[in-house]
């Protein structure tokens, strides 16, 4: 007689085995698939994304992953992959990371272990005050070089690069609503493409910021 395995209902799948665990606990843990972060002991779980929220994430993580494969730059990944915060005592996941290729020894088999290049968070309405407040202050005391903040329901998008002083700047798109990443170097990104119906083509994005380079020679 066949035995038919039955499977936890989502809710129970993301719960946590306890309410507190250490942090080598909770990267064991992370190895099955949730999507939860970490501080100092206490374990968040994560609210489900919208489709909007998974669009956006969809088409800024193929176009950065284009470029960066073109440039032989680095790699992005995507939530639910764990960063690890030493300074701050965090574990995050932002919705996507940026790694460059000489700071690839701190990609490990499940987590990122020390501050990302470029972190980007798309901001839901449970989320605003993390990724605005909490966050923002855990990547620049932790070093993440720049982080942008997309807000699809506000249309918004914040743009921050680390400066000299070890503090987040905020930097502005230029006369043309485009973004040029100070981290990526080459890239840049048109902030209205953000909030199109359908999104446009990440070829005819990766095309763009092509024109703006051969331009510029």
């Amino acid at each position: 007689m066949s035995v038919t395995k039955i499977e936890p209902e989502i809710g129970e799948r993301r719960k946590p085995p306890k309410e507190r665990m250490s942090l080598q606990e909770f990267l064991d843990w992370t190895e099955e698939d949730v999507w939860a972060e970490w501080e100092n002991g206490e374990v968040i779980v994560m609210s489900p994304a919208s489709y909007l929220h998974q669009d956006i994430e969809g088409f800024l993580q193929t176009l950065l992953r284009m470029f960066l494969e073109e440039q032989d730059m680095g790699v992005v990944l995507a939530a639910p992959f764990a960063m690890h915060l030493p300074i701050s005592n965090r574990v995050r996941e932002p919705d996507l990371l940026v790694v460059l290729k000489e700071n690839f020894e701190r990609i490990k088999e499940t987590y990122l272990d020390g501050p990302a290049d470029l972190v980007v968070e798309i901001v839901s309405e449970e989320s605003i005050f993390r990724d605005r407040g909490t966050k923002f202050a855990e990547y620049e005391i932790d070093g993440v070089r720049e982080y942008w903040v997309i807000d699809p329901e506000r249309k918004q998008a914040d743009f921050f690069v680390l400066g000299e002083g070890k503090r987040f700047e905020r930097k502005l798109p230029d006369k043309k609503g485009f973004y040029h990443s100070a981290v990526l170097k080459g890239f840049r990104i048109k902030v209205e493409w953000l909030w199109q119906k359908p999104l446009p083509k990440v070829s005819d994005a990766l095309r763009m910021a092509k024109r703006r380079r051969k331009q510029a020679r």
